[in-house]
């Protein structure tokens, strides 16, 4: 039997908006874990991004396969990494200063520490890797990165998470600034979709 859905290992409102308009014209359903009824606790104990992408797309796919689902599962993990602060956050962009804790608070502790520093010392980049576990057991990963410099204040309200400090100097504005086409045209995420896009079209016949 061939997948016929696809679930994301994601319970952001945000992410799923952005990962259903890129992944639209799959013609598959999208389906996040809560609607999927997935609820499974996953320890993200892996020291990469591609690592704590996997645990969390393994784990959700080895649920689905007690029930008999056939369904792609996608999982990304996804992080800020300021060259400054030795790459932190990084891997624990999303656990920085405690899960619970509001992208306000954290937007404005990095601002706060990187009081002082100059431009061309606020490099940073956004990561994204997105991983796939097939129902036949099959596995994939891709990465994407975009780069810009932490700026001084939050602007912009189309983004999320850290999008508010995140200023892309090409563009001129920050993250959160850009029109949601032109955000997942030019982000990490909407690239690393794109790569897993071709990925899931080449593997349709074979694994699908």
């Amino acid at each position: 039997m061939k997948a016929d859905k696809i679930i994301f290992a994601t319970g952001n409102a945000g992410k799923m908006k952005e990962i259903r308009m890129i992944m639209a014209d799959l013609g598959l359903e999208i389906l996040s874990m809560k609607e999927a009824g997935v609820d499974v606790d996953i320890v993200e104990n892996g020291k990469t991004f591609e690592e704590n992408a996997m645990i969390k797309a393994s784990a959700i796919a080895q649920e689905l396969k007690k029930d008999g689902v056939q369904a792609i599962v996608l999982a990304d993990d996804s992080g800020l990494e300021i060259d400054y602060l030795n790459k932190e956050p990084g891997i624990y962009s999303a656990r920085y200063m405690g899960e619970d804790t509001s992208y306000t608070i954290k937007n404005t502790n990095l601002i706060q520490r990187l009081d002082g520093v100059p431009d061309e010392k606020r490099t940073a980049r956004f990561v994204c890797v997105i991983a796939a576990a097939f129902p036949n057991g099959s596995k994939f990963t891709t990465r994407a990165t975009i780069e810009g410099r932490i700026g001084y204040e939050e602007r912009g309200e189309n983004g999320f998470g850290y999008d508010p400090i995140f200023y892309l100097p090409e563009y001129g504005m920050y993250s959160a600034e850009l029109a949601p086409e032109e955000k997942n045209r030019i982000s990490h995420r909407g690239k690393a979709l794109e790569e897993m896009k071709k990925v899931l079209k080449q593997a349709a016949e074979e694994i699908l």
